[in-house]
């Protein structure tokens, strides 16, 4: 099985193929989901909710991202790993690097961090450094406090301008890839456009580069609220693996998202 890297994900976007994405916590989701064709696993500090049971990502650890990162590497099939940095690991580009280096060593091949044109330092020292990074944009889960909680991002005249160009500030400072969460489809759309670097959206509407969906939302296994944004992929009998084969599908022949799934500004 050919292996997914950096340089897949930049043809794929040349060559307007998308690719998919899908979090994974352990080796038995690695194993399944890059198995049936899914390009990238992100080890996302998601797990703080769907694994522990917390309201939020913030109490994740450096550790811990460690610990998920290293069980997913034994499972993986070939994709391209990509771990979150958790809360407060890069409040400065040398404790960024260090913190990276360690999620590094224990699998990943790509770090993604929150937040946008104040990181332009740490991200050009990390790409430096040869740490390839993901700038996550919109909707960034670690800021839910100061957002008052988990809102649409970039509805507003202001918020859209500057959100594009913090994605083209991220691309300059050697980004490599952007992930837009919750943001409306048509600026999605825009900012697209807007970059040469592949880009990821989650509630982002159907004309980014690829998607990604938390693994157990997509497999009807959240038993909270289900967002907007969420597709339920195990139906009609479906095993994970036939699940995960079907998102991959849909992803690819642009049938996801629909247009149910996206925001309007």
């Amino acid at each position: 099985m050919s292996k997914t890297t950096i340089n897949t994900l930049l043809q794929c976007k040349s060559n307007k193929e998308k690719f998919t994405v899908v979090t994974a916590y352990d080796a038995t989701f690695a194993h399944l989901a890059s198995a049936a064709g899914i390009d990238v696993l992100l080890v996302g500090d998601s797990l703080g909710m769907v694994v522990q049971g917390q309201d939020s990502t913030v109490p994740v650890t450096l550790e811990q991202m460690c610990y998920h990162t290293s069980a997913v590497k034994q499972g993986n099939q070939g994709a391209l790993i990509m771990a979150d940095m958790p809360y407060m690991s890069y409040a400065s580009p040398e404790q960024a690097i260090a913190n990276a280096a360690e999620l590094m060593q224990a699998g990943a091949q790509m770090v993604k961090l929150e937040g946008g044109a104040w990181l332009v330092g740490t991200v050009e020292a990390m790409s430096e450094r040869g740490i390839p990074v993901c700038s996550h944009l919109g909707l960034t889960p670690q800021y839910v406090h100061k957002f008052g909680g988990y809102k649409v991002q970039g509805r507003e005249d202001s918020a859209a301008k500057q959100m594009i160009a913090d994605a083209q500030a991220m691309e300059a400072a050697g980004a490599d890839i952007l992930l837009l969460e919750c943001v409306p489809s048509e600026l999605a759309k825009t900012l697209t456009q807007s970059v040469s670097i592949p880009v990821i959206g989650i509630g982002a509407g159907n004309d980014t580069d690829a998607q990604v969906l938390v693994c157990y939302d997509m497999l009807g296994m959240n038993p909270g609220h289900i967002p907007k944004f969420v597709k339920n992929y195990m139906v009609e009998g479906r095993t994970i693996s036939e699940a995960f084969a079907a998102y991959n599908h849909e992803v690819k022949q642009g049938l996801f998202p629909a247009p149910e799934h996206g925001f309007k500004a």
